[in-house]
This record gives C-alpha cells, structure tokens and sequence, in this order.
C-alpha cells in the first residue's frame, strides 16, 4: 500500500530511538499517521514543526498498518514564530485538528479552510476574526453548525443578537426577551459583518466553545478541549485588554 499527498503537520512524538511518529492533515487522505524513520536527526527534525506544509509519501504492508511516510518541505510558515498569539493561533488550529478530526476520514472543504487559515497567520492582522470562523467551519464539517440565518423564535433576519445553547440557532432581541442572559452571544463577525475586534470575536469563540465543548467533546467522551485554544484565548484577551489602554 502506497500513497502521495501534501498536508500540514499536526503534531510530532518520538518513536524509538531514531524515529517520530508523525499526524498530519492531508488533502486526500484526511488526518493520517505515519512514522518518519530518522525522524530525530539533525537533516529532518527541523522540518517537522507544526504548521509545516509538507510533500509525504506513506508506504504500508497493509493498510490498516500505520505505515511510514518519506516527508519533503514545501513551506515551514515559520513567520509565525515571531508573534506569540499568531503561534498561539497555529497552535490552536494544529490540537484541534489533532483532536477533532477522525483518522483517514477525507474532508477537502476543510482541508483547504485549514491551508487559508494557516497562510493569514502572522502575515494579515485580521487572522483573529478568520480563527473564529475556522471554528464556526469545524463545527459544520463534523455536523455540529449553527443555524444563524434567522430568529428562532420570531423568524426574522434582523436585530440576530443571541444563540440557543440548546439547539445553535440565531436569535434576535424581541425573540430573547427575558431569556437573553441564558443565551449565548452573537457578535457580528459570526454572521460574516463586524469591524473584527477582538472583544466580539472573543464573544465568538465564548459561542464556538460551548458548542465545541458540548458537541465534539461531548461525542468524544467528554474529552477535554486542547489547552492550546485556551492559550490562544488567553493571548487574545491580553492584547484586547493592551488595545483598550493604549
């Protein structure tokens, strides 16, 4: 069993003496595994940093084997490695993946979501808002959308203010009445709007995070959330607090 593909480096954990054990986001084959044999030396362990975009080759005796992967560089995306929250937000995306994705399970609409959101980090200031809407993509990808396109209760399109907790639909202000506390809330960059502040895409991620905690955790056992996007939050919210000082 052989296969050729490119995909982004999710996380890398030694494997014996000499090798790694890699997991990687691919195109066409999904989130993969596979050992880099050498994977400690000198000649390829720079290359496989999280992020890293890279040209694999797997081969197997069988396919359900985890295989090995022969790895060429396309791109480090180092440029990251100079802002801490950019690093924090590759970080994030890279655990999530890891965590949420289902082995050799293609999905290309998210693979090419991953690449996009990849490439804005450290080169374009409004990454953040992007981040939130990668969020908002995973959970559709793996059936766990949001429906904000209008009022839950009245029907209407306009004044979208809240989110159910419940069921993940939009809600205005005359359709929260005195339920409005106990409803999540809706900034505009969830709805595709907004000036991007990083007060309402943390008012995003308060709303991706409840349903990434009750939906994709919850499906997978209750298993924690990666603290690398509690790390990311925590960035953003120093930087949000340095803004308004400033």
């Amino acid at each position: 069993m052989d296969w050729r593909d490119q995909g982004a480096l999710l996380s890398v954990r030694k494997h014996g003496e000499t090798s790694v054990i890699i997991d990687v986001f691919t195109a066409e084959h999904g989130r993969h595994a596979g050992v880099v044999r050498g994977g400690v030396s000198r000649k390829i362990a720079p290359t496989l940093q999280p992020g890293a975009q890279l040209d694999l080759t797997w081969r197997a005796r069988l396919e359900e084997h985890i295989g090995s992967y022969t790895v060429e560089p396309l791109r480090s995306r180092a440029l990251v490695l100079s802002d801490r929250t950019a690093l924090a937000g590759l970080n994030a995306i890279t655990a999530l993946l890891a965590y949420a994705m289902p082995e050799r399970e293609p999905h290309p609409v998210m693979y090419n979501r991953t690449q996009s959101m990849l490439d804005l980090l450290g080169v374009n200031e409004a990454w953040p808002t992007a981040y939130l809407k990668w969020e908002l993509a995973l959970l559709e990808e793996l059936g766990f959308g949001l429906d904000l396109t209008e009022c839950a209760v009245t029907g209407t399109r306009d004044d979208l203010t809240y989110v159910s907790p419940k069921t993940g639909r939009a809600v205005s202000v005359d359709g929260a009445g005195d339920w409005a506390e106990r409803l999540l809330p809706l900034p505009p960059e969830l709805l595709g709007v907004g000036d991007g502040s990083l007060a309402n895409v943390l008012d995003g991620l308060v709303t991706t995070g409840h349903f990434l905690t009750h939906g994709i955790a919850h499906a997978l056992g209750d298993k924690p959330l990666p603290e690398a996007r509690a790390r990311l939050l925590d960035r953003l919210r120093r930087n949000a607090i340095s803004a308004e000082r400033s």
